[in-house]
């Protein structure tokens, strides 16, 4: 790589990275909206682990 390449002004970058960002919401909104209409998987709800302290501390 260059010099002249890696030389990139932090605003510049920053206005470069959220260009890319609108330009690829925008290109996900032509194709599905805002939701995915892919159907997937269940996963189960409960996510919620167990208490354990009273078998850690012996109690």
């Amino acid at each position: 790589m260059s010099d002249e390449q890696k030389k990139v002004s932090l605003g510049d970058a920053m206005k470069r990275m959220l260009e890319q960002k609108k330009q690829a919401q925008r290109q996900g909104q032509d194709r599905t909206g805002h939701f995915s209409t892919d159907v997937k998987a269940m996963k189960s709800q409960i996510k919620k682990k167990p208490n354990n302290q009273k078998k850690r501390t012996g109690v």
